[in-house]
């Protein structure tokens, strides 16, 4: 019901003149938008040509004959229940295949997940450790997947940030020794993991981020259309099946360190930099239904026609099905890890029953109450 309300009744509970002044501004929201897209529009072909400096080309010249890749996606997830006693958190990271060629005997038969749920205790950082150890989980399930490319739900550097977030919070007294315990644990396999997947070394295996959102402007910046990202852009402006790049990902000012690593794992993190300070991107467009992708690459990847041929055509395969704006296997991946929140739910009320059958105290039931306000119809 709760799905329904906000579809069907969006406005409900808001005050009138809260809705009227929200409708009223759509007006000039749409002229501004239509300034900012016939900008852009009306000067294409120009624009397109200043594109040329980036090797902007169609697919064409580099697919050559058909390989039909396999191909899976990559996605994590965490949620946090804040109870008034205490917090019970979840992690999941599920790996998906992707639309398997006519040619592939081999399949996964079902999607592989990994997962944790911890009872912990209040504290401010417990969202930075679950992240890091979601990441832990994509990056194993990342590595052990039997496909000839592995697409990962965000950009390749976002591990280095929320990795050096959660162990800089470590050394407080007060973190969950579960989850602190956990995550040094894993901490040097998931350099090894990260490492593999940024080196992308093997010959039958191709590593590649592709998020969602970005505010990159190094396109824009270049031709003098600052005031747009490059993924928004290019969306306007590449034809199904073009794409340009490779381009550096790195800016040669950006700065990109570990922060409270082990003494012992300094020369891994060291290599890491050095090869996300070689990062590539290239922005495809393989159909005229779906926005330009931005795809993050390893060097070896990036430098090698061959490795991006099966790349583009992975990408083609897997970004077939109109109405879906993004490869298959993450648009799935995505789908179901969205659903932590609301597993966990049910979970709590498990545990709440459970915990009353020990101790049958209406304080222990508040005790496991919600600060969320939930809707009831």
């Amino acid at each position: 019901m709760i799905e329904e309300y906000g579809i069907d009744k969006p406005f409900m509970d808001l005050p009138e003149a809260l809705v009227e002044e929200m409708l009223f501004s759509y007006e000039q929201s749409s002229i501004k938008l239509a300034k900012s897209f016939d900008k852009i529009l009306s000067n294409k072909e120009r624009i397109r040509d200043a594109l040329k400096r980036f090797n902007l080309r169609p697919d064409s010249m580099v697919i050559g004959f058909r390989t039909y890749p396999t191909a899976c996606g990559i996605d994590g997830a965490y949620a946090i229940e804040r109870l008034l006693a205490t917090n019970i958190a979840g992690v999941a990271a599920v790996a998906v295949e992707g639309l398997t060629p006519p040619t592939e005997a081999r399949h996964w038969p079902q999607p592989h997940h990994l997962c944790r749920v911890f009872t912990v205790n209040h504290h401010d950082a417990i969202s930075l450790i679950l992240r890091a150890l979601m990441l832990s989980m994509e990056f194993e399930l990342a590595t052990n997947a039997p496909h000839d490319v592995v697409l990962l739900d965000g950009s390749l550097t976002t591990p280095l940030i929320h990795l050096n977030q959660a162990m800089g919070r470590l050394p407080d007294s007060d973190i969950p020794k579960e989850l602190s315990t956990m995550l040094l644990d894993r901490i040097e396999v998931m350099l090894d993991e990260y490492e593999e997947i940024l080196a992308s070394s093997r010959s039958d295996k191709i590593y590649a981020g592709v998020p969602k959102y970005t505010s990159k402007k190094v396109i824009t910046k270049e031709i003098g259309l600052d005031e747009y990202e490059d993924r928004a852009l290019l969306t306007l402006l590449l034809n199904a099946g073009e794409f340009v790049g490779p381009i550096n990902l790195v800016k040669p000012e950006e700065y990109w360190h570990f922060a409270n690593i082990p003494e012992n794992l300094k020369d891994k993190a060291d290599r890491i930099v050095s090869l996300i300070n070689q990062l590539k991107v290239i922005y495809y467009r393989p159909y005229s239904y779906i926005p330009a992708l931005r795809v993050e690459i390893p060097p070896s990847v990036a430098n090698n026609s061959s490795r991006i041929a099966i790349l583009l055509e992975s990408l083609q395969l897997q970004c077939g099905a109109p109405g879906i704006k993004e490869p298959y296997p993450l648009y799935l991946a995505d789908r179901m890890v969205k659903h932590l929140g609301g597993a966990l739910s049910a979970v709590i009320k498990s545990v709440t029953y459970k915990t009353l059958e020990s101790i049958p105290q209406e304080n222990v039931f508040l005790s496991m109450h919600g600060y969320r306000t939930d809707y009831v119809e």
